[in-house]
């Protein structure tokens, strides 16, 4: 009984597995900058923020994409690069940042983004967290027990065990590096970019503060 049961769920299934995973209603998008940028750095890659925005939307109806970052307020191509962001799809929630005591300097935005993950639930079916940080594990399954979906898009090598155990759906950034990133042009044209300083190699900027963020013309 139990197999006939199974093989008529098989046949009569209203949706296939890749349907179920397409079907995300509403979208919300929140990009931990910070954890993205060195992600890119570790994949050899500049990201393109416009292929980005259409990869994670992936068809669906966007509610609103939050991209949040640490800056440097004295800084103009930063300043400039955030400013293509606002006026090309993306809400930037931006903090300055704080110089430690070792001369580095920083920006925790974890705050910021769990509570618009949970503060916004009502209004997005699926959130798609781009950072692979632990400690926005306990805000991606607050919002899942409120009935969102989560799916989780970050580089394997630096995502937490936690936070992909409460996704629905893990999607590692090496799978698609090749659906996001910035292509060379030629001519050259006026293009914001989100790269380390351009006196660094990639070596010393994997260490480099988040103000290593540059706008290239």
């Amino acid at each position: 009984m139990l197999d006939t049961h199974h093989s008529l769920l098989s046949e009569d299934a209203i949706f296939t597995p890749e349907q179920v995973l397409d079907n995300r209603g509403r979208v919300a998008i929140f990009i931990d900058g910070s954890n993205l940028f060195y992600a890119a750095l570790q994949l050899g890659i500049e990201i393109d923020y416009t292929k980005l925005l259409c990869k994670l939307t992936s068809g669906s109806r966007l509610f609103r994409s939050f991209f949040y970052t640490g800056v440097d307020r004295t800084n103009e191509k930063q300043q400039g690069f955030l400013l293509w962001m606002r006026r090309n799809g993306y809400r930037v929630i931006a903090k300055d940042l704080v110089q430690l005591p070792d001369g580095s300097k920083k920006a925790n935005l974890d705050v910021e983004i769990a509570v618009d993950l949970v503060a916004l639930v009502n209004f997005y079916d699926t959130a798609v967290l781009v950072s692979g940080d632990g400690d926005l594990a306990y805000a991606a399954d607050a919002a899942s027990y409120r009935g969102a979906r989560v799916e989780v898009v970050s580089l394997r090598s630096m995502t937490s065990d936690s936070l992909i155990n409460v996704a629905d759906r893990y999607i590692d950034l090496d799978g698609i590096k090749d659906d996001i990133r910035k292509l060379p042009r030629n001519p050259p044209t006026h293009s914001y970019t989100y790269r380390p300083l351009s006196n660094l190699d990639p070596t010393e900027a994997a260490a480099a503060p988040e103000d290593g963020l540059t706008v290239s013309e």
